[in-house]
């Protein structure tokens, strides 16, 4: 019935998922930091209690490190190809 507004709508709903697509990237590298933080928190905490076990807590903190920034990485390629897909850099 009015394709201006359908088509302006439509605009409004590309722009809402970009915006969100960055918001979502953000929160995955902050809330990934913050879990690093803590898993290096504690860390080092077991260390100072227990020293003579500091190359396994070392080693699990380093694994564990890893999987958080392994998850990190997905949230940020899954929110870069929403924002591609749903109208931004390549369109």
């Amino acid at each position: 019935m009015f394709p201006l507004l359908a088509q302006a709508a439509e605009i409004l709903q590309v722009q809402w998922g970009l915006a969100l697509a960055g918001i979502g990237a953000g929160i995955a590298a902050i809330a990934a930091a913050i879990g690093i933080g803590r898993v290096a928190s504690s860390a080092t905490e077991s260390i100072a209690r227990q020293p003579e076990a500091a190359g396994d807590i070392r080693g699990v903190t380093i694994i564990t490190a890893a999987f958080i920034e392994g998850v990190c990485l997905f949230a940020v390629v899954v929110c870069m190809l929403i924002n591609f897909t749903a109208g931004g850099a390549f369109k």
